[in-house]
């Protein structure tokens, strides 16, 4: 009998076990033609990393190239010279640096709106005395004392706790409040790829990944208030349209319009590696 019970009792435990074990770290809700991610506890943030390619290659090439479990598009570009707009920084060093962008620093227009495209805002991963941190900042932002910058991607604009527009040179207006200028297509309904932050009890967070597609296209107002139907207490996009990008298991989300086409060729990517 009491062989019985023994034999019972590991039974249960390996059932639990077993539960714990195959808990994984990465959920995923499809619903309306947006696919959301949640990535939670700690140990998922040391798998996080933005990465560059020096030529442009495909989100899915990239996937494979890491071998990642979780593979999304990050920072703007420039598809002629195939050069950044945004800072990659990856194991404590900046990858990409846009001022190295000569299309982009040698524009006029840029030129005069420089600090603004250079501050934008950036999703990164913070070591903090030894323990993990998302935050999401402007990039000329201090981080906290005894942290540094793990990986980070820039994207933008910034859309909660507030939206960053005008402040990041995706929208300019002129002296009577009239838009004259956009870029991204912040103002249209097109695919989205956005990022944020969630803060839980005891320092714990969530990262929330939305790729918006095609079959569901918002304007940055309606991406925003995406974040926000979903309690996030930070948010920001990363370059969308036709660079809205995923694959994950077998699933594979491109947002060009072309039949059988294998996505946008792409600078910058995140990646979740395996443990």
């Amino acid at each position: 009998m009491k062989n019985i019970f023994a034999i019972i009792g590991i039974f249960v435990f390996g059932v639990i076990l077993s539960g714990f074990v195959f808990a994984s770290p990465i959920e995923m809700n499809y619903e309306d033609g947006i696919y959301h991610f949640v990535l939670t506890g700690d140990k998922i943030k040391k798998q996080i990393h933005f990465v560059s390619s020096q030529n442009l290659i495909t989100n899915k090439e990239a996937h494979v190239k890491a071998g990642s479990l979780l593979t999304i598009n990050t920072g703007f570009f420039d598809p002629k010279n195939q050069k950044t707009i945004s800072y990659i920084v990856n194991d404590s060093q900046t990858v990409e640096d846009p001022i190295f962008n000569d299309s982009l620093m040698t524009n006029p227009v840029l030129r005069r709106n420089m600090q603004k495209i250079l501050n934008r805002s950036e999703f990164r991963v913070l070591d903090c005395d030894s323990k993990l941190k998302y935050e999401i900042a402007q990039h000329n932002a201090n981080v906290d004392f005894l942290c540094s910058v793990v990986t980070s991607a820039q994207g933008g604009p910034q859309l909660l706790p507030t939206l960053r527009l005008e402040e990041e040179f995706f929208v300019v207006k002129d002296a009577d409040g009239n838009i004259i200028r956009e870029s991204a297509s912040v103002l249209h309904k097109t695919a989205r790829t956005l990022v944020g932050i969630k803060n839980l009890e005891k320092n714990a967070q969530e990262m929330h990944i939305f790729i918006v597609t095609n079959e569901h296209p918002m304007d940055i107002f309606e991406a925003r208030d995406l974040c926000k139907k979903y309690g996030l207490d930070a948010a920001m996009a990363f370059d969308g349209g036709s660079s809205t990008s995923l694959n994950y298991k077998k699933i594979q989300v491109t947002s060009t319009q072309d039949s059988g086409d294998t996505g946008r060729a792409l600078k910058s990517f995140m990646i979740v590696q395996p443990k």
